[in-house]
């Protein structure tokens, strides 16, 4: 079949990949280069974790929104302007983690996504010729006390019931591994099975370079919509005409929405809009990628430099970035790290705002769209689109050649919004 995959990030690349290899001819249309500068895939934290299944809502949000309004900068901001469209997102996302019943069920469903994500992404990074963009050593988890570890035992009790291992550290153990981070961190998870990319953005490039390879096609335009034809997908139509096809899959990230709806499906997907900071190799390089429990965001050693990567703000696409946002992210970095506490000023340091594709109910759509079998959905992955990039694109592969697919999707149909 002629299959057209709209959409180069992680997800778009790894189902190109596994459509190529199964035979069939692949268009990737993308208007963009591939892991460039404005996809989520370059500028997420790069951490690929069994542990990523905590959804964003938790029991007990809702008494928080106010104060989300009234500081800019707080960990979830949500920009006054914007509250009115984001409203009903809004009440769809803290419904969703009403109740700890609603939050396990979701961790359960997001486990079976990524229990085996670090062992998908390195066979991916082998496969592709680039093993060294991958590493796995493991993800550090780390807090000021077992007390601040202890405060969050809901997380970690659903964690060890979905099987993730980890092991605990003493202080000693912890800075054994990361020496350089602050002394004051005195306990930590060790999720031995974890692992990391060290470049987003040129991992999902090379995956794209080599499905190309392998006989993929480039098209470089913007899919607008679809022509279907008695239930059966006749074409991808873009701004320039339309791209004859026999199936399709919208894997265009925070773009999706609007082709989701094309293809009769009206998904509440929203961006958690997210910021990053790099600081130079020459000034701090890291040795593991650590997460502290006081700050939440993503430190990962990357070939460019440790990268600090996290925040979630809500607004609309097309609103400028909050570069307070990304100084939070480094005031955050200059605590845990004493060997940077000196810094001033922002120069050198690489700063990036991108749109993570959010579903309210903390879940991705993967599945067949209503208008037609012919045309798949798989997006809206959130904080965990790296990680899932490799089973997603196998899920949607086996959804395009009509197989069953090795995980039980029912629950990331769009059909759930339709209710």
């Amino acid at each position: 079949m002629h299959v057209v995959v709209i959409g180069a990030g992680i997800v778009g690349a790894s189902t190109a990949l596994e459509l190529v290899e199964q035979g069939h001819r692949v268009s990737i249309m993308e208007p963009e280069q591939p892991g460039g500068r404005h996809a989520a895939s370059y500028g997420n934290s790069g951490w690929i974790s069994p542990a990523s299944i905590i959804p964003m809502s938790m029991p007990g949000l809702w008494k928080k929104v106010p104060g989300y309004l009234a500081d800019p900068g707080g960990p979830l901001a949500i920009r006054w302007p914007y509250l009115a469209s984001l409203a009903p997102w809004l009440a769809r996302f803290v419904a969703a983690g009403s109740t700890a019943t609603k939050v396990t069920r979701t961790a359960r469903i997001l486990s079976g996504l990524l229990h085996d994500a670090p062992t998908r992404h390195q066979a991916l990074a082998e496969k592709i010729g680039r093993g060294d963009l991958v590493t796995r050593k493991g993800l550090i988890y780390a807090y000021p006390d077992r007390h601040a570890f202890e405060a969050e035992a809901f997380a970690w009790q659903l964690r060890r019931d979905n099987g993730v291992a980890y092991r605990e550290l003493s202080g000693a153990e912890l800075h054994e591994l990361e020496p350089d981070l602050a002394p004051r961190y005195t306990f930590a998870a060790y999720v031995e099975k974890g692992g990391h990319c060290v470049d987003p953005g040129g991992y999902v490039a090379a995956i794209v370079d080599h499905a190309v390879t392998l006989g993929a096609e480039r098209i470089q335009m913007k899919a607008t919509g679809f022509r279907v034809e008695k239930g059966r997908l006749q074409g991808v139509v873009t701004e320039s005409g339309s791209v004859p096809c026999d199936r399709a899959v919208i894997a265009a990230g925070i773009h999706s929405k609007t082709l989701a709806a094309q293809a009769g499906d009206t998904v509440p997907l929203q961006s958690e809009r997210g910021y990053h900071v790099v600081i130079p190799r020459q000034i701090l390089a890291g040795a593991m990628p650590v997460m502290p429990g006081d700050g939440k965001m993503g430190n990962n050693p990357t070939l460019a430099g440790l990268r600090i990567a996290g925040q979630v703000e809500l607004a609309s696409v097309a609103a400028a970035p909050d570069w307070r946002r990304a100084d939070i992210l480094l005031r955050h970095a200059a605590s845990a790290y004493p060997a940077i506490s000196h810094l001033s000023g922002t120069n050198g340091i690489d700063r990036w705002m991108g749109h993570r594709p959010s579903i309210a109910d903390g879940l991705p759509v993967i599945g067949p769209s209503s208008v037609s079998n012919d045309i798949i959905h798989a997006f809206g992955h959130g904080h965990i689109g790296l990680a899932t990039g490799p089973v997603t694109g196998k899920l949607a592969s086996d959804l395009i050649a009509e197989r069953e697919t090795t995980l039980e999707i029912s629950s990331l149909s769009a059909a759930r919004f339709r209710k």
